[in-house]
C-alpha cells in the first residue's frame, strides 16, 4: 500500500513538472520575483524613510528626505503597477523556448495579443457625467488583477504562432541574397498577423456575444474565486499540506505547488503594496511573505523548531551533528541538508510533526493577523530572510508580527520535542 501511494505521488510529480504550460509559468515567476522585491522595497523606503509622518523624514534634521519620496513612488509604479505586462512577456518567451523559438519575439507576440483583447477606452465618472478617455490602458489590465488572463493569452498566442510558423504555405521565403534578419522578419509576418488577428477577433466576438470583455470573464470566474479560496485559512492549509506530503517522499514540495501558489500569493502581496501606497486598507492577510513568515521559518516544516528541539533534547550525536551543520543554512530558510540528512524524507517519526507544524503556525499567524495583533504584510521580502527580521521588514516594522513569529517558533519547538525524544530511544544504527 505504501509503495502504491508513493508511486502515485511520484507520477503526479512527474506529470506536473513535465507539463509545458506549468513549467513555463513557474520559470517565468522566478524572473518576476526581483521585480516584486524591487517594488516592495521602494514602498518600504517610501513609508519608513521618506515619509514625514511615520518615517525618518519626520525627524527635523532629516526632513529633506521627504523630497526623495517621488523616486520610490516612481519605482513602485514601474514595477508592481505593470506586473501583468512583465508576466505576459516572460511567459511568452518561455513558451517560445518550449516551441523551439529562440529570442524575444514570442514575448512580443504574447504582449501584442494581450493588449489586443483589452479595451483601450476608459470610462471615468465625473459627478453625474461619464467621460470616455480613448487610447489608454487602464491599470486593472496591467497590475495583478489581469494576471490570469495574461497567463492564458500568453500561452494561447504563442502556441498559435508556433503552429502557424510550421505551415510552409504561410512562410514568405526570401532570396539568399537578402540579409538573414530581414528574411526572418518576412518569415514571421503572416504567422504574426494571423495570430494577433485571430485572438483579437475572438475577443471581439466574445465581448459582443456576452457583453463582457475577456478580462471580466477570467477575473470574475477564475482568478477572484481562486484568490478567495487561498485567502481563506482552509485553502492555504490545504496547499501547505500538499507541499509537505510531497516533501516526505523526497520531492521538492514547494516546486510542486509553485504554479498555483505563486500567481495567487505574489498577486496578493502586490495588491497589499499598492493599497498601502494609495493609503487604503490592506486587503489580504495571506500573501507570499505570510507563507514565509509563519509557515516556513527555517525552511519547509518550520524546521527552525526542530533544530532547536534537537539541540535541547537529543542525546544522539549523529542527529546533533547533522543539526549543527544545518543550523546556519536553516537560519536563512534553507533546510535541504536537514530534510535529506536527518532524514525527514520517508521518516515515519519526523514526518508527523513536519506536516503538522506549519499547519499550526499558519493558523496562529492567520488569527494573530485577523485579530489585529500582527500587521498585514505589504513588503515582499526575499524568502531567505531570517525569521524575526522577515516579519519586521514585511510589515514595515510591526513588532506584533515579530512577536507572532516568536510564538510560532516556541510552538514549533514544543511540537517537535516529543518526536525528538522518541528518536532518542531508537538504535542509532537503525534507519530512521
Amino acid at each position: 500500500m505504501k509503495e502504491k501511494v508513493i508511486g502515485g505521488l511520484n507520477r503526479v510529480a512527474l506529470a506536473v513538472n513535465s507539463n509545458r504550460y506549468i513549467s513555463a509559468i513557474k520559470d517565468s515567476f522566478y524572473s518576476l520575483i526581483p521585480i516584486i522585491i524591487t517594488g516592495a522595497f521602494a514602498t518600504l523606503f517610501s513609508s519608513m524613510v521618506f515619509d514625514n509622518v511615520n518615517g525618518l523624514a519626520k525627524i527635523k534634521a532629516l526632513g529633506w528626505l521627504v523630497q526623495l519620496k517621488p523616486i520610490s513612488d516612481a519605482i513602485n509604479y514601474a514595477t508592481l503597477s505593470f506586473f501583468t505586462i512583465y508576466a505576459v512577456f516572460l511567459i511568452g518567451i518561455e513558451m517560445g523556448k518550449r516551441n523551439h523559438i529562440e529570442g524575444y519575439f514570442p514575448g512580443i507576440i504574447a504582449l501584442m495579443s494581450y493588449i489586443t483583447v483589452n479595451p483601450s477606452v476608459y470610462q471615468y465618472l465625473d459627478g453625474k457625467k461619464t467621460l470616455e478617455i480613448a487610447n489608454v490602458f487602464a491599470k486593472q489590465y496591467t497590475d495583478t488583477k489581469g494576471l490570469f488572463l495574461g497567463m492564458f493569452i500568453a500561452i494561447v498566442s504563442v502556441e498559435l504562432y508556433a503552429w502557424l510558423s510550421t505551415r510552409k504555405s504561410l512562410i514568405i521565403t526570401m532570396p539568399d541574397s537578402v540579409p538573414p534578419n530581414v528574411s526572418r522578419s518576412f518569415s514571421a509576418l503572416i504567422p504574426t498577423m494571423l495570430s494577433v488577428g485571430i485572438i483579437g477577433t475572438s475577443a471581439f466576438l466574445i465581448q459582443k456575444m456576452t457583453g463582457m470583455y475577456l478580462y471580466d470573464i477570467i477575473y470574475n470566474l477564475v482568478q477572484k474565486p481562486l484568490q478567495n479560496v487561498v485567502q481563506g485559512l482552509p485553502g492555504i492549509l490545504t496547499l501547505m499540506l500538499v507541499a509537505q506530503i510531497f516533501w516526505l517522499i523526497g520531492i521538492h514540495g514547494n516546486q510542486m505547488i509553485k504554479p498555483v501558489r505563486e500567481p495567487l500569493l505574489l498577486a496578493a502581496i502586490a495588491a497589499n503594496t499598492e493599497a498601502f501606497n494609495a493609503g487604503k486598507a490592506l486587503p489580504n492577510i495571506i500573501t507570499m511573505p505570510f507563507w514565509d513568515m509563519y509557515m516556513s521559518m527555517g525552511g519547509s516544516g518550520v524546521t527552525i523548531g526542530l533544530m532547536i528541539a534537537v539541540l535541547i533534547a537529543s542525546k544522539r550525536e549523529d542527529t546533533r551533528s547533522i543539526v549543527k551543520l544545518s543550523f546556519v543554512p536553516g537560519l536563512f530558510n534553507i533546510n535541504e541538508p536537514l530534510i535529506f540528512g536527518l532524514p525527514i524524507v520517508l521518516n515515519p517519526i519526523m514526518g508527523i510533526p513536519f506536516i503538522i507544524t506549519p499547519l499550526v503556525t499558519g493558523t496562529i499567524g492567520y488569527f494573530a493577523t485577523a485579530w489585529g495583533f500582527a500587521a498585514r504584510a505589504y513588503v515582499m521580502v526575499p524568502w531567505p530572510t531570517p525569521p524575526l527580521i522577515s516579519g519586521w521588514l514585511a510589515t514595515g516594522g510591526n513588532w506584533g508580527a515579530v512577536a507572532t513569529q516568536v510564538i510560532c517558533i516556541i510552538v514549533s519547538i514544543l511540537i517537535y520535542l516529543p518526536f525528538v525524544q522518541a528518536m532518542n530511544r531508537m538504535n542509532p544504527k537503525q534507519d530512521l
